[in-house]
């Protein structure tokens, strides 16, 4: 019961590994197409806005304008980077001399926290810059609303529940491997928060899809972007702050055993 089970824990590690790539790819993967002529009049007069917004105006800005895929599921895959890095380097002890993995681990987590850190805060900013954009459009009727409605309208809902059901699956499926390979990593507090934390912005981003109609989708898949960036901003942040601990032990181990 005391070793650890490597495939259960290979398994973990593909399965994570497998999420931050479909998150990655999201934005090929879930293509966005405009609606026709039918679909526009229906989610107009679903809005009411009949006599403010031209279905013909909506269909040119579309031409010009092709519509714009979500930002909330390839933001997952910042924070569940942090997890794959988290589990790759307690992977890497395996193969690694304790040693030089004790040195290699804090340096690597650091470079990873900063990197995640820097990106985080692009992300965030770029995401709240894109949410104030749209309800600015949305709410400018007539022709904010025509461009709105032209350009991020339509979300591929159906896609996206079913790429969140996919990506919930891999991550449940690598969070139970990950306990049949060793027990103890049930112990290791901060790795079950960040799996969880994981797991719930997965159900956040699901729930804010399926919250609103459909034109308004793309608003409240930005809100969750926000909430995602914000998430991983917090677990770079926790990360680093570890890192830089564990670099100054093993500086002074090595005064220690140098004296």
């Amino acid at each position: 019961m005391d070793r650890l089970r490597k495939p259960f824990f290979i398994v973990s590690l593909v399965c994570l590994l497998l999420a931050v790539l479909i998150e990655v790819g999201a934005p090929v993967l879930l293509p966005t197409q405009a609606p026709d002529r039918q679909t526009l009049q229906a989610a107009i007069r679903e809005e009411g806005a009949e006599d403010d917004v031209d279905i013909n105006e909506v269909l040119q800005v579309q031409q010009e304008n092709p519509p714009t895929p979500g930002l909330s599921i390839p933001y997952l895959a910042l924070l569940d980077a942090l997890l794959l890095l988290t589990l790759a380097l307690m992977g890497a002890s395996l193969l690694i001399p304790e040693r030089v993995h004790g040195r290699l681990q804090g340096l690597v987590t650091l470079i990873g926290a900063i990197v995640a850190l820097l990106a985080g805060l692009v992300m965030l900013f770029a995401a709240i810059g894109l949410l104030l954009l749209m309800v600015g459009l949305f709410t400018a009727v007539p022709f904010g609303t025509i461009a709105y409605l032209a350009v991020w309208g339509f979300f591929n809902r159906g896609g996206a529940a079913g790429t969140l059901g996919l990506l919930m699956l891999l991550k449940v499926v690598a969070a139970v491997c990950l306990v049949l390979a060793h027990q103890r990593f049930l112990q290791n507090k901060g790795l079950v928060l960040l799996i969880l934390t994981s797991l719930l912005a997965n159900a956040i981003v699901s729930l804010l899809h399926g919250l609103v109609p459909i034109v308004l989708v793309s608003i409240t898949d930005a809100l969750g972007a926000i909430i995602v960036s914000v998430l991983a901003l917090i677990w770079a942040v926790v990360l680093l702050i570890g890192a830089l601990v564990s670099i100054v032990k093993v500086l002074r181990l090595k005064r220690q055993a140098s004296a």
